[in-house]
């Protein structure tokens, strides 16, 4: 280890972090990036490595949806039979700067945002948020979930695209985040103020561009209904600060969790690349009319990254609003949850101060040792699929983290460092 103690890695860590400068220059498609996705059929999902066989209802859905929109194949059979026989590689979001909501599921032709972190030097890439209903990121591939990839594809992405570039050097994320935590969103479950700032700062570029008065109109309705438009940014954003944060491979600070509906996924810093895995939990929360717990489908996607740099469920404090949705209880319950989660932080990041917690910054630096020491893991909100593929969307609400995770890999650095 290069730095003089552990403590000393972790600070170089989070010093990178909060020294982060993302920016939202791009919506392209997603083969113009991450140059896996033009070897054949390639598919990024969420969540550590798993094989077709392992997936969970939503996420084999969200596949057969993919092979749909790409044309791979024109009906649900013949796509789950390529996707069976091993046509199909599957490539972890994470190993190609990418994350993904839910099944995380991004092929070819999926436009995705593009953050690049100029502190780093390095970018991260996120598809852009379908709106609610039925959604290919809960595994439903109907017609109109198709119709509606087809129209970000061709409509929503290029029409983004150019208003970002009229900005000329790109969306300032900081500036937005810190406004909208201010707002009273915790970027997991709630996103309405950052997707309402975002819809601020791009509308009047979208009304600059020559297009379709239909289209023109379409996109900006689509961004003014769609509440957690902001997530994927949030993701994106997430992805590229912690990525430039894992290039200090020392320190025990968590770098990524993710799930996959099978495993529960986390690195930390000074293990680079190597995964650490648990069997997931199931969310517990609350759910739509017809719906209980029963039906829910086990924890699944790259959302976590939002915990990881100390959002979402870390930061319930910042909404007491969405803490009724997620089943959380009251303003006392999301008090005692992110007083909580400070237990396994090293820190508080200053850019990002929540009014309701005395203007405390959010929590900086899961410390994977203080998770052990403790017992406390991460908190995480998010949205709970039905099991059966097509079903979309059930409910709300949080689940934890495996403490196994961080088990194995405090043990896996120990033996690294030379100490057992």
């Amino acid at each position: 280890m290069k730095y003089q103690s552990i403590d000393e890695a972790n600070r170089a860590v989070l010093d990178s972090i909060v020294g982060s400068s993302p920016f939202l220059v791009d919506v392209v498609p997603a083969k113009s990036v991450i140059s896996e996705l033009n070897n054949g059929k390639v598919i990024l999902h969420a969540g550590p490595p798993i094989k077709w066989d392992d997936m969970t209802g939503p996420m084999q859905g969200s596949c057969i949806g993919a092979s749909l929109f790409e044309g791979w194949a024109e009906t649900e059979e013949e796509a789950e039979k390529m996707l069976a026989n091993g046509e199909v590689e599957f490539i972890p979001c994470h190993h190609v700067n990418a994350v993904g909501p839910m099944g995380g599921i991004t092929t070819a032709n999926f436009p995705v945002f593009v953050v690049e972190n100029r502190s780093e030097g390095n970018e991260a890439y996120c598809i852009m948020n379908e709106g609610i209903g039925k959604v290919l990121r809960f595994g439903a591939y109907s017609k109109e979930v198709i119709d509606r990839l087809n129209w970000m594809r061709d409509v929503l992405g290029p029409t983004l695209s150019k208003a970002i570039k009229l900005k000329g050097d790109g969306l300032n994320l900081n500036v937005m985040i810190a406004k909208a935590v201010t707002m009273g969103d915790e970027f997991h479950q709630r996103n309405i103020a950052a997707s309402l700032i975002f819809l601020k700062e791009v509308a009047p570029l979208i009304v600059q561009l020559d297009m379709d008065d239909k289209d023109q109109k379409d996109v900006m309705q689509f961004l003014a209904d769609t509440d957690q438009f902001f997530l994927n940014v949030m993701m994106a954003t997430s992805k590229a600060v912690m990525d430039g944060a894992r290039k200090i491979q020392d320190g025990t600070v968590v770098t990524a969790m993710c799930r996959n509906g099978k495993d529960f996924g986390i690195r930390i810093s000074g293990m680079g690349d190597q995964w650490f895995t648990a069997p997931v939990n199931t969310p517990q929360g609350l759910f739509f009319t017809g719906y209980s717990q029963e039906d829910a489908n086990s924890d699944i996607g790259d959302s976590a990254i939002t915990e990881t740099i100390g959002v979402g469920g870390m930061a319930m404090i910042a909404a007491p609003g969405v803490t009724r949705f997620v089943g959380a209880g009251g303003f006392d319950d999301a008090l005692s949850t992110s007083n909580e989660m400070m237990e396994i932080c090293i820190d508080q990041n200053p850019n990002f101060t929540v009014p309701t917690w005395d203007f405390q910054g959010t929590c900086l630096g899961i410390d994977a040792r203080k998770v052990v020491e403790t017992g406390i893991t991460p908190v995480i909100n998010t949205g709970i699929a039905h099991k059966q593929a097509g079903v979309g969307q059930i409910g709300a609400g949080t689940v934890r983290a495996p403490l196994a995770c961080f088990e194995k890999a405090i043990e896996a650095y120990a033996e690294k460092l030379g100490l057992i």
